[in-house]
Parts: structure tokens; sequence; C-alpha cells
């Protein structure tokens, strides 16, 4: 097998490995870096239970391979809580909104809405439906994750106006 070395950030920490060249990212964070927070549901891209926040975007890390992400800074659910442990307000919301039940896609769903909310523009609580609209869920029946997300929408709204 061909090997190779990769340098990456993950939840702020330098990481540097070998991995073969076919390593998914996600088998990497889970099985190389530790990071069991990442879940693999489809390994097609289809679930959304791996997704991963790499240089800003919300990733399928099931797609890419752990060498294309070399250089790159990565944040799993691991790294979504202040280093004291106070929750991201993607957690709260997803927590006072009972928008988790067994937990196998909230972490993929929490890493998306936490890319969104964290830019630049401030999403409206539609776009963010859309955007966790490529999640499955076998448990809640999404209306706790929806709620959640009109919440987080609602907190940047007045966040914006003050």
């Amino acid at each position: 097998m061909s090997e190779h070395r990769v340098t990456m950030t993950i939840n702020g920490r330098v990481h540097d490995a070998q991995v073969e060249a076919r390593l998914s990212l996600a088998d990497h964070l889970r099985q190389g870096a530790g990071y069991t927070g990442v879940h693999l549901g489809c390994e097609h891209g289809a679930c959304g239970a791996c997704t991963v926040i790499v240089d800003g975007k919300a990733v399928r890390s099931c797609l890419i391979l752990a060498v294309q992400a070399d250089g790159a800074d990565i944040r799993t659910l691991e790294g979504l809580a202040a280093p004291d442990g106070s929750l991201h307000p993607v957690q709260r919301a997803l927590r006072d909104e009972h928008g988790l039940q067994c937990g196998f896609c909230t972490p993929g769903v929490a890493m998306t809405l936490a890319a969104l909310v964290e830019g630049d523009a401030k999403p409206a609580a539609n776009e963010l439906e859309t955007a966790i609209s490529g999640h499955l869920c076998r448990c809640t029946g999404y209306q706790g994750i929806r709620r959640a997300a009109r919440r987080l929408a609602e907190e940047d709204a007045k966040e914006g106006s003050e």
C-alpha cells in the first residue's frame, strides 16, 4: 500500500500521521486520531452522520481521503464546545429543543449547523432547515432538529439587531 505523511489541525491540535492513500478522512479521524464523534452510517455521503468542518465548510468526511485533508483545519463534534466545557449554541439548541434521541445523526447535524451559524452570513431559518435536509435521522421525526434550527436563526437575528 502507498502511504503518505499528512499534517492537519484537528480541533486546534496539530496532528501528523502516516496514512494509506485510500483511507477516508472519516476513518482516519475515528481510527487514527481517536475522534469517535465522527459517525459512519452509509459511507456514500447520503446520511450526513460523518459531517465535519474542514476549513470552515461542512464536509462529508466519508467522501474525501485523508491525504486530501493534508494541511486542513478540521473540526469535529469534540471540538465544538468551548475549552471550559460550555456548550456551543448549536449544542444548546439541539438539547433544549429535544433535537436528538439516539444521537447517531447528531454530530453531523450539529457540525452542519455550526458551519453555517459561525459564518459571516447569518442564515435564516429556512436556510438552516434546507442545510439539514441532507441528514438522515431515524429517531426524532426531525421536528426537534427543525425547532433547533429555527431557534438558532432567531438567536442570530436578535444578535444582529442589537
